[in-house]
């Protein structure tokens, strides 16, 4: 019978069993960790940023979606800087040596005040300060940009903050594109069909939290006479005192022109669509607590 020698050979120098497979550079060290939140939870997306002796930026990058990051920087000292939106920045400082693997280990970040969703209220959207853009490809070369100028919307905060709603109504002949006669077109039967469905509504139906102050926004929008579910990816941005109590968020989504019937196309060679069907939804949104 032929057997093999279990192979007892200890892992190379600066790593353990734990971290056998994160390669060591042969011109420098890997620094990795783990960012959580207060109750544990891993936080996807942090930002890291690597800051050298010189204060130069070496390494930007975001955590995975267990919280990990790993990176490879040559020999010295590091500050590390831990950022994502609802929680505290931490600053860890860490030295990192030749062939070997600097674990921080768990990096803990504590929520931030000031980002805690507002006390309960109603709030009317202020459309001066205020905006509704869309984005959509043209001929697979470029981006147009535009925006609806005139709308109006309600937030009321509840207890939870899961309960809360939001519900906004939008002028379909107040889009812009900075462009007439596109202005035009967008408003006629092949598009908005604004004569007849003179208003775009949206009306949430579930808040969920995400971590920190990210949360989805689900809800219904009204679209040339056609209704479909939509989730907006949702940053608040904090509460501020200025000519009243005011909170301000960003949200966006993507819509695809099929789904409410806006199926007017062109082709040009090659079969290239002059209209993307993918619309991208940007709102940035402040809002005045009503008394």
């Amino acid at each position: 019978m032929f057997w093999r020698k279990k192979d007892r050979r200890r892992p190379a120098r600066g790593t353990t069993d734990r971290h056998a497979l994160v390669p060591v550079p042969l011109t420098g060290g890997v620094l990795s960790g783990q960012v959580r939140d207060g109750q544990g939870g891993a936080l996807a997306g942090t930002e890291i940023s690597v800051i050298d002796a010189g204060e130069r930026r070496v390494v930007h990058l975001d955590t995975d979606p267990f919280g990990r990051f790993t990176a490879s920087v040559m020999p010295g000292r590091y500050r590390i800087r831990v950022e994502v939106g609802g929680y505290q920045p931490l600053t860890e400082v860490v030295e990192v040596a030749w062939g070997e693997h600097t674990d921080m280990g768990s990096l803990v970040l504590g929520e931030d005040p000031a980002l805690r969703p507002p006390r309960p209220g109603v709030f009317e959207i202020d459309p001066d300060h205020s905006a509704v853009r869309f984005v959509a490809r043209h001929i697979g070369m470029s981006k147009v940009y535009g925006r609806f100028n005139r709308f109006q919307g309600r937030i009321r905060i509840a207890e939870p903050f899961e309960e809360s709603s939001v519900d906004v109504v939008i002028d379909a002949a107040s889009v812009d594109t900075n462009v007439e006669a596109r202005d035009t077109h967008l408003r006629s039967p092949d598009f908005l069909d604004v004569e007849r469905f003179p208003e775009l509504r949206f009306s949430s139906v579930r808040f969920t939290a995400l971590g920190g102050n990210r949360w989805r926004v689900d809800g219904d929008l009204s679209l040339h006479g056609l209704t479909s579910d939509v989730s907006l990816d949702t940053t608040f941005l904090g509460s501020a005192e200025w000519n009243g109590d005011r909170v301000g968020a960003v949200a966006g989504t993507e819509l695809h022109r099929e789904h409410y019937t806006l199926n007017w196309q062109q082709m040009i060679a090659k079969g290239l669509p002059v209209v993307g069907s993918t619309i991208r939804i940007a709102l940035d949104v402040q809002a005045v607590r009503q008394s």
